[in-house]
C-alpha cells in the first residue's frame, strides 16, 4: 500500500510538472478576455521588441485597444506588418484596433502585433514582465508578458489544439 501510495504520488507531480506549462495565463476586463501575452527574448542592445496576445470580446458592443505601457520599455506602439506588392511592411496602426462583438483578434508575429519601443534591458527568455493593456471602454488592464525564445512562433506555454506541443520548447 505504501509503494501504491508513492508510485501515486509521483505520478501527480510529474503529471503537474507537465501540465502546468500547458496552461496559459489570461485576464479580464470588463467584456474582454486577453489571452497569454508573450514576447520574444531580443538579444543585448536591442532597442526595439514585440509583444503578443489575443483579445476575445464576449459583450455585445464592440471596443477597441489603443495602446499600451511595458515596464522594460519607453513606450508601447501598435503595429501591422502585411504584405504590399510582394514586399513585407510594418507600420504603426492609427486610431487602435478595434475588438467587435463575439471576435477574437490575434496580435502575432506574422500580423499586427506590439512593438515595445525604447527598450531599457532585454528581454530574457523565462523572465514575466509587467505591462498595461489600455482599451476604448473597457479602461485599462495590468497585464504580464512570458518572454519566449528569439526565434519563437507562437508562445510556449500555450496549448495546441490537438493536445500535443513541440518538448523542446517546454519549461
Amino acid at each position: 500500500m505504501q509503494r501504491l501510495t508513492r508510485l501515486l504520488g509521483c505520478a501527480l507531480v510529474a503529471a503537474a510538472a507537465f501540465a502546468t506549462p500547458a496552461f496559459a495565463h489570461g485576464y479580464k476586463i470588463g467584456d474582454l478576455s486577453i489571452g497569454h501575452p508573450w514576447a520574444r527574448a531580443t538579444p543585448g542592445g536591442a532597442k526595439i521588441g514585440g509583444g503578443y496576445l489575443t483579445i476575445t470580446n464576449n459583450g455585445s458592443a464592440p471596443d477597441r485597444l489603443t495602446g499600451g505601457a511595458l515596464s522594460a520599455a519607453d513606450h508601447v506602439e501598435l503595429h501591422e506588418m502585411k504584405m504590399d506588392g510582394g514586399v513585407m511592411q510594418m507600420r504603426p496602426i492609427e486610431g487602435g484596433v478595434e475588438i467587435k462583438p463575439g471576435e477574437t483578434v490575434k496580435f502575432e508575429p506574422s500580423g499586427n502585433h506590439l512593438m515595445f519601443m525604447g527598450l531599457k534591458e532585454p528581454l530574457k527568455q523565462g523572465d514575466m514582465v509587467k505591462g498595461q493593456l489600455t482599451f476604448e471602454k473597457a479602461g485599462t488592464v495590468d497585464v504580464e508578458y512570458k518572454v519566449d525564445a528569439i526565434g519563437a512562433s507562437g508562445p510556449s506555454g500555450e496549448m495546441k489544439m490537438d493536445g500535443m506541443k513541440d518538448m523542446d520548447n517546454m519549461h
